[in-house]
């Protein structure tokens, strides 16, 4: 049986707070919470408690959770945090400030306990908990904002089997949906994905997706 993983939850809320922890401490399903290794409520979380993954809200005192979380897992950090931003803000403005800081996912308070619980063990073994729609529509949304390299796709250390999944992952498809139309199996696009991710040296699909509009692949 694996370790539990262990959690540090920052809310400025005692309630929701609580709540968070109460529902990761003790889970519905034995054997699928984690540990609260420490609590913040202004923003400030402290490196000492080591956690797996930081649980984040985004609306803090002294300190807001994007700051936070820049700080944490942000681009320069030397032992970065996993960091899965849970709030009430459905605004796509956070939910591209909270990657771009360095969060590896994005949930809503209302989420459902198992659904909360999936997040942290998904962050915590270092993938990215981000809806493929939600892709879509942040990609969308901010792509003048992802600068070109000036590179080409050429200069991409990929193979070609690789970069027509790159191009998939950043056009917003699922595994499933990778599978589908490439006629492959999920757990073949599984292996695809991570060769590109450690061939890139990139973080997880997110990373990916940008790094395809830098580079040319997708516009």
């Amino acid at each position: 049986m694996s370790a539990p993983v262990r959690v540090l939850v920052c809310d400025d809320q005692v309630l929701i707070r609580t709540g968070l922890e109460t529902i990761i401490e003790r889970p519905a399903r034995p054997g699928s919470g984690g540990r609260v290794r420490g609590r913040a409520g202004r923003g400030r979380p402290g490196r000492e408690v080591r956690p797996d993954v930081v649980v984040m809200d985004v609306r803090m005192p002294v300190l807001d959770g994007i700051e936070a979380t820049r700080l944490l897992a942000g681009a320069g950090v030397a032992h970065p945090v996993k960091v899965l931003v849970v709030t009430t803000f459905n605004l796509d403005e956070y939910v591209y400030e909270a990657l771009r800081a360095g969060a590896s996912g994005f949930l809503l308070k209302d989420a459902p306990p198992d659904r909360l619980l999936q997040g942290i063990r998904t962050v915590a073994m270092g993938a990215a908990l981000l809806d493929p729609e939600v892709t879509r529509r942040l990609v969308g949304r901010y792509a003048a904002r992802i600068r070109p390299t000036g590179g080409t796709p050429h200069d991409i250390p990929l193979t070609p089997r690789e970069t027509e999944v790159l191009r998939l992952i950043a056009d917003g498809l699922s595994n499933s949906e990778i599978a589908a139309a490439l006629v492959i199996s999920p757990e073949t696009v599984k292996t695809f994905v991570s060769r590109i991710l450690t061939k890139l040296g990139l973080r997880d699909r997110v990373q990916a997706v940008v790094y395809a509009y830098r580079h040319g692949l997708v516009t």
